[in-house]
């Protein structure tokens, strides 16, 4: 059995969940080669030498670069801010390494367009972490559609809704800013139903969208951790807003459905409410992450006196990847999606084949964002480039 050495770039939120995927990944899969946790890099020495040593790295770098100039690190998994997606996967890319990309591909088109390009011509293997795709309901789901089993589809619609910046004195953390983000609900957490539904129902064509603001100004990290916090006039020290909090968006699919799709982060009381429903001419699907182990299911096959919503418990053996965790009935979480996806990385480095969503899926994905941004300055129907 082989080994591959792993460098993670950012050590936060999404850099924890990754971290846990690659230990947890050959204990529970049969995966060959088998991940190394080389190094971490991030640019505070004392908190990345910590992160290193909490999240089970071998050691720690101070420099992206540092990571790309060794050769006992293969692959490059990058957990920043989406403005350095760019330049990171495409360095890694060109040192001959595999990229694992965090979600959005970039923070524009024309960025994402340079990575794929990039990939291309690395001939190294790419993925980005759409980790959704990986609960097995939603590949359950997936499987259904294949199969025929809720005929033709004929509607999508999707929400994705979070709260945690409903609080106007929450601050101005680098999700809020358009130069280090991209965009706000667009990118953050639409780009996941977006994904979703390019995934399940197939590529979008024709979008028109909205992007609002609610809460414009909010106070600066400084004033927000302590410091003084003061501006010249004697108040607390605010800064603009200058992503969007939320997006409505419509769209049209290439196979004639029709789709819509909502994403929020001012909806009080949702915590992490991502939901899509498809219907069919045969029958219909609902999915709720927040209840991740379930799938709701209707085929208009079934008897008179007995239809109806049924809510299906996928951790059986038979669905996908729950054969590897627990008995049937003991069920899985968050964190597993990215133990699957990390699995089926391995499995395409070993076989040098990049496995979806790739680095040209994010960019379809990145896409469809692109078009919502221009309708929604135009106000008008915009086509998504192929």
């Amino acid at each position: 059995m082989s080994e591959i050495g792993i460098g993670l770039v950012g050590y936060k939120f999404m850099g924890r969940a990754h971290s846990n995927a690659w230990r947890q990944v050959r204990h529970f899969f049969d995966v060959d080669p088998v991940p190394r946790l080389r190094a971490v890099a991030g640019r505070d020495e004392a908190s990345v030498k910590e992160a290193a040593a909490a999240l089970g790295w071998e050691g720690y770098e101070t420099s992206y670069d540092r990571l790309l100039a060794r050769d006992d690190i293969h692959l490059i998994d990058v957990c920043t801010p989406g403005n350095s997606h760019h330049d990171i996967a495409i360095a890694a890319l060109r040192a001959g390494k595999h990229v694992l990309c965090e979600k959005p591909l970039a923070n524009s088109l024309a960025q994402a367009k340079e990575m794929v390009e990039a990939a291309e011509q690395a001939g190294t293997v790419n993925m980005v972490t759409f980790n959704y795709r990986r609960v097995p309901a939603v590949q359950l789901a997936h499987k259904l559609i294949e199969d025929g089993r809720i005929g033709k589809v004929r509607h999508w619609r999707a929400v994705y809704l979070q709260d945690w910046i409903l609080d106007p004195q929450f601050p101005l953390v680098w999700r809020l800013q358009k130069d280090l983000a991209g965009s706000g609900a667009l990118g953050d957490i639409a780009a996941h139903i977006v994904d979703l539904a390019q995934f399940l129902v197939g590529p979008i064509t024709e979008v028109i969208g909205t992007l609002n603001t609610f809460i414009k100004e909010r106070p600066t990290e400084e004033a927000s951790s302590g410091g003084s916090g003061l501006s010249a006039a004697g108040g607390t020290q605010m800064g603009e807003v200058t992503v969007d909090d939320s997006t409505t968006i419509l769209a049209r699919f290439e196979s004639g459905a029709t789709g819509t799709f909502e994403a929020t982060r001012l909806a009080a009381g949702r915590r992490n409410y991502n939901s899509f429903e498809i219907n069919g001419s045969e029958g219909s699907l609902i999915f709720n992450l927040e209840r991740l182990n379930e799938l709701q299911v209707y085929f208009t096959s079934d008897p008179e006196d007995v239809q109806g919503f049924r809510t299906i418990n996928v951790t059986e053996p038979v669905h996908p990847y729950t054969d590897a965790w627990w008995p049937a009935g003991h069920i899985i979480g968050y964190e597993h999606s990215f133990v699957h996806t990390v699995k089926d990385l391995l499995d395409g480095v070993k076989k040098n084949e990049s496995p979806a969503p790739t680095f040209l899926d994010g960019y379809r994905c990145q896409a469809v964002l692109d078009a919502v941004e221009q309708s929604a300055a135009s106000r008008q129907w915009t086509s998504v480039p192929s």
